[in-house]
């Protein structure tokens, strides 16, 4: 409540930092999340689903299938994975190890405010640009599904793309990118929060890091059960596949 409150109340002054943090989320996370979201796209709804369909003589109809599996679910959450893992850890490695320094001390004596100063623009960032990388986990988990529907199963692409657009609807995108966004809510105000209260050292700082991800992974899990059932129970026709 704290870092909204100045957030709302003060919103100037940290911007230059907000984007200094997306462009390293973006920096170090679009690579393995492209890749995973590929592998997986590939992998699991891809291939087991496609022979699923190829059964019935359709695996064109792959296409609507990936509105769900891939827009809807595995791609904000393996996005939401990868930025946990790679950016979340990284950020309560860095404020526990100014915590056990004691510079987090020496900025309060200073007037510094290390919560506007490090804190905000850090979950700011990540709630952004979280929800801006959704989109790119979407395309390429589709990617991986036209892989596999396409040269392995042999389905028209014409047909796959016409399957995939003729289900998909801006409700999908946006509650699939607003989703994901608060992924990046949760992980940026768990792993500041571990980060901020780290103690005990430099094993302090590492018991911190696994804490914070097993939380946020575990908060994320059933957020997103939440938020999933809380869209779909609202915008119904969104389960009817054309």
């Amino acid at each position: 409540m704290k870092v909204l409150w100045m957030a709302v109340r003060r919103p100037w002054g940290y911007w230059r930092e907000v984007t200094d943090q997306m462009f390293d989320i973006l920096k170090l996370c679009w690579i393995p999340m492209a890749i995973s979201c590929t592998a997986f796209g590939l992998g699991a709804p891809g291939l087991q689903g496609g022979n699923l369909f190829n059964l019935f003589g359709i695996p064109e109809r792959l296409g609507s299938f990936f509105v769900m599996a891939s827009i809807r679910e595995f791609a904000p959450w393996v996005n939401a994975m990868v930025v946990a893992g790679v950016v979340g850890t990284a950020i309560t490695a860095d404020l526990g190890a100014r915590r056990i320094r004691e510079e987090l001390d020496a900025m309060e004596v200073l007037g510094v405010d290390p919560i506007r100063t490090l804190v905000l623009p850090r979950i700011i960032a990540l709630f952004l640009m979280t929800g801006l990388l959704d989109l790119v986990a979407a395309l390429f988990g589709v990617l991986g599904g036209y892989i596999a529907a396409v040269p392995i199963l042999g389905a028209n692409p014409a047909a796959f793309l016409n399957s995939l657009f003729a289900n998909l609807s801006t409700t999908d995108v946006w509650g699939s990118v607003v989703k994901t966004a608060l992924f990046g809510l949760i992980i940026g105000v768990v792993c500041c929060y571990k980060g901020m209260n780290a103690s005990g050292g430099p094993i302090g700082v590492g018991r911190a890091v696994n804490q914070a991800v097993v939380i946020a992974f575990a908060a994320i899990w059933i957020f997103n059960m939440v938020f999933t059932t809380i869209l779909l129970g609202l915008n119904p026709e969104i389960q009817v596949y054309r």
